[in-house]
Parts: C-alpha cells; structure tokens; sequence
C-alpha cells in the first residue's frame, strides 16, 4: 500500500534530515549532484529560502519527513526538481508529491532535468504527463565523470 504522500513548507528542523539524506552515495550518483558539506549546504538552503520566487516544500510520508520539492525560475523558464531519501525509494513518493506540486503550480511550460541513468526520475517526469524534449551533454558530474542530463516539459 502506497503511504500517504503531503507537501507542506519547509521547516528548520527539516534541513538535518535533507543534509543526511544528500549525503547518500547512491542518492549522489543517482542525482549526479556532488554532496555538499553541512555549511555550504545549510548556506544553500539559506539562499534560496529567502527567494520568494521559489517553492520549496517537504514531502512527508505517513508524516516522515522523506525528501523534498521545489520549483524555481532559471534562465526565463520554471524548473521542479526532487529528491527523496533511498529510504523512501520505489514507493511512489516522488510522482504523488510531483503530481500535488504540478496541481499547486499553473505555470506552464514547466521543465525538468534528470541525469541519463536515473531511469526512476525520467518515469516520475512521464507519470506527470513530461516529455522528453532533449539532452544535454556532459554537463552533470559523478564522481569526476561528465554524464548527460535529460530536459523534460510539462506544456
């Protein structure tokens, strides 16, 4: 049975458990997104909390805290990314948090941006009605190797 999935606003006492949960190796390889030490991490999540253009969200499952959801502006267009802990993995968690997102957000074209090898990614994307559009070359870094990224669009 699928765990219940919420969204609600990031909190304080949120960002130990994203710090944790960014630091999974597999997490890192899946993402292709370098971990980042507890200070530049806590200096990011600062940053880009104080933007009110950005949407940043908690996703909780059954009332755990299992990764996050946002939405930002990059370059003329509107992004979402994600990230749940591997706890959380194979679940659904990602696509029902996305799809209470996209349900959130009427701004279209939405974008999103997956690493070539995270297949589960690309299905969260395809489960909210993304297509692929392109692919970008080398511009991801896993462990010192340039890996391709995917583009999506929501129109």
């Amino acid at each position: 049975m699928s765990p219940e999935v919420t969204l609600r606003e990031i909190e304080d006492s949120d960002l130990p458990i994203l710090y944790e949960q960014q630091r999974d190796p597999e997490a890192v390889r899946m993402a292709a997104f370098p971990a980042r030490e507890e200070a530049d991490f806590m200096a990011h999540w600062a940053r880009v909390r104080s933007n009110p253009d950005n949407i940043l969200l908690a996703i909780l499952a059954d009332g755990e805290v299992a990764g996050s959801i946002m939405s930002w502006e990059m370059e003329g267009q509107r992004e979402v990314g994600y990230g749940v802990g591997r706890a959380f993995w194979g679940r659904g968690i990602a696509t029902q948090a996305l799809r209470q997102l996209l349900a959130q957000l009427p701004q279209r074209p939405l974008f999103g941006y997956t690493a070539v090898h995270n297949t589960a990614s690309m299905r969260v994307l395809e489960k909210c009605s993304f297509v692929q559009v392109g692919q970008s070359k080398g511009v991801l870094n896993v462990d010192g190797e340039l890996v391709d990224e995917i583009v999506f669009r929501l129109d």
